[in-house]
């Protein structure tokens, strides 16, 4: 059979309103409509804490949205560079959404894209991360959130009641992550309230985690830990040089206080990331603006201690602590 040129043409036509209609079936991004949701994971560092978070986090998208849902989980082994690599990448395949766990991962997510809607988690201070200085609990623009801020002033208490007799607290962080600057800064004012004095030993990177910890150990009566990803993947160098030397730390959350602490004041990570992944679902079946949404915070906060080490630094526990079932 011969075609014509006409023929030919309106076949090339066709074929050509065809292969649209085909694409445009697949996924639209955004919040619009879609029959596939891609999501990419940027965690900053693999530990018990923001792992937790990560599967909560699926845990709830999937709950909602089954198969309509894929995951592009990638860790950035805490190194920062490799945060900005991953989230730029997950922008310039204009992925559905982006959840940025943990505040140098967010920081990423921020740089990378304007457009792709973020919701961050395992982030202490949304405001000091993003550089809002005029934070009303909203963000304004593609960036929402729940917030791990432990009310510090219990984390105080924990202190002052665990060493009535005061004494000098040694703050141990990471100074490249901001939010535990805040949480030493906040944690300070109280604990100078209640007669302790503070000062801060803060490490570059894992590098040098020992030889700042052994300084502070030499120095202080107690260390204070706030909610640090680099303490928190160094807790043995941290209790190889504690504990022997028999001094107490009093961490910023319960995957710290494990590995290396006495006491803390905690939150569960997996409901935190769980409800992370709710305000995800409200972002792509809802239509909420991410910009338009509160940072969220956990609802539940407990006192816990280490029984093995509150027993070799002959610690008296109060009531209203419970012991870290390991």
């Amino acid at each position: 059979m011969k075609f014509s040129v006409k023929n030919t043409a309106a076949l090339l036509i066709s074929l050509c309103v065809l292969l649209v209609c085909f694409t445009s079936c697949g996924n639209t991004g955004g919040t619009g409509e879609t029959s596939q949701y891609k999501i990419g994971i940027c965690q900053f560092i693999e530990h018990e804490a923001v792992d937790k978070a990560t599967s909560g986090f699926k845990a709830a998208l999937t709950e909602k949205l089954g198969e309509e849902v894929t995951f592009d989980y990638k860790n950035a082994t805490g190194e920062k560079m490799n945060a900005q690599s991953i989230c730029s990448a997950f922008a310039a395949d204009k992925y559905d959404l982006i959840f940025a766990n943990s505040t140098n991962a967010l920081s990423a997510a921020a740089e990378a894209t304007s457009e792709i809607p973020i919701v961050g988690c395992s982030v202490t201070d949304f405001a000091s991360t993003l550089g809002i200085t005029d934070f009303t609990g909203k963000t304004g623009f593609n960036v929402t959130g729940c917030s791990d801020i432990l009310p510090l002033e219990k984390q105080a208490e924990v202190i002052n009641e665990l060493f009535p007799e005061k004494g000098k607290v040694g703050i141990l962080y990471c100074s490249s992550e901001t939010n535990s600057k805040y949480q030493a800064d906040e944690i300070t004012k109280h604990l100078i309230a209640s007669g302790f004095t503070c000062e801060n030993y803060t490490f570059v990177d894992t590098t040098d985690v020992t030889l700042v910890t052994q300084k502070a150990a030499d120095e202080c009566d107690i260390i204070y830990t706030p909610t640090d990803n680099t303490v928190a993947s160094n807790t043995n160098a941290i209790n190889n040089i504690l504990e022997p030397a028999k001094i107490p730390l009093v961490a910023g959350n319960i995957d710290v206080a494990v590995g290396c602490g006495i006491a803390t004041v905690g939150i569960d990570y997996y409901d935190l990331g769980y409800e992370a992944g709710l305000m995800a679902y409200e972002i792509l079946k809802e239509g909420n603006n991410p910009g338009e949404m509160e940072i969220r915070y956990a609802d539940e906060y407990f006192k816990k201690y280490v029984p093995e080490r509150t027993s070799l630094l002959d610690i008296n526990v109060p009531e209203g602590y419970t012991p870290i079932e390991e």
